[in-house]
C-alpha cells in the first residue's frame, strides 16, 4: 500500500549553536506567510515516549552511554516520532518542518562517534524506508565559532563531547550536503540579519517551485 503523503518534510540540521531554535522560527513565519499550513517537531523528540527517550540519550550520569546503544535509541525515539506524529501530519497535507532528523544521525552517530554508515544506512531503511526530507538546511558553522556561542550553556552529554569530535561531525554534513541535493547550505557564522534572510529567501524558492 502506497503512503500518500501530501504535505511536505522540512528540516533543520546543524551542530550546537548554529541558530537552529531562531531559524526555526524564521522558517515557519515564512511558510505561514506563504500561505502554508505548517507545524514544527524535533529530533529525538516530537511525542511523549520520544520525549522521554530523549531523556535518556542526554542526561549526564556516571555511566557512559554505549555507541551502539545511542544509536539504536536515536532510530527507537525516530520510530515513535514518525508513526505517531509526522506521517499522520504528512498524510492530512500539513507540512512539518522538523528540528533535526537522520541527517544528524550520519553526522553524530556516523561522523563523531565513528559507526559505519552502513549500519546507519540499514536502520534508516528499516524506520522510515523512502520517506526523506523535501528540503533541509544545513546551518554551517566553524567547530570554534560554534563553541563561544553555547560557552555559557549548561551543556548535555553530547555538548560536552572535545572539539574534535565536533569536527568530524561538520565535516560529516558537509560531505552529504555535498551529495544531497535537497541539502541548501545556510552560511550560519554571518550576521543574524544575513542569515535570516539566506533562511527565508531558501523557503519562498522552496514554496514558489511546490504549488
Amino acid at each position: 500500500m502506497v503512503d500518500r503523503l501530501t504535505g511536505k518534510f522540512l528540516t533543520l540540521e546543524g551542530s550546537e549553536g548554529a541558530g537552529k531554535s531562531s531559524n526555526l522560527d524564521i522558517v515557519v513565519t515564512t511558510l505561514r506567510d506563504c500561505g502554508v499550513d505548517v507545524a514544527t517537531t524535533r529530533e529525538p523528540g516530537g511525542t511523549e515516549t520520544a520525549e522521554s527517550i530523549r531523556e535518556l540519550l542526554l542526561a549526564v550520569r556516571d555511566e557512559p552511554l554505549d555507541d551502539l546503544a545511542e544509536l539504536l535509541l536515536m532510530f527507537a525515539a525516530r520510530a515513535q516520532h514518525l508513526t505517531t506524529k509526522i506521517r499522520p501530519m504528512l498524510r492530512a497535507g500539513t507540512w512539518v518542518v522538523c528540528d533535526r532528523f537522520t541527517d544528524a544521525t550520519y553526522a553524530y552517530q556516523g561522523g563523531g562517534r565513528g559507526i559505519d554508515a552502513a549500519s546507519i544506512a540499514l536502520l534508516e531503511q528499516l524506520v522510515h524506508g523512502d520517506l526523506q526530507p523535501d528540503l533541509t538546511l544545513y546551518l554551517d558553522v566553524p567547530v570554534e565559532v560554534a563553541f563561544q556561542r553555547i560557552g555559557d550553556r549548561d551543556l548535555d552529554r553530547i555538548e560536552r563531547e572535545e572539539r574534535a569530535f565536533f569536527e568530524r561531525v561538520r565535516a560529516n554534513y558537509l560531505e552529504r550536503a555535498g551529495r544531497e541535493e535537497r541539502i541548501e547550505i545556510i552560511d550560519a557564522s554571518a550576521s543574524l540579519e544575513a542569515v535570516a534572510a539566506a533562511v527565508e529567501q531558501t523557503i519562498r524558492r522552496f514554496v514558489a517551485a511546490h504549488p
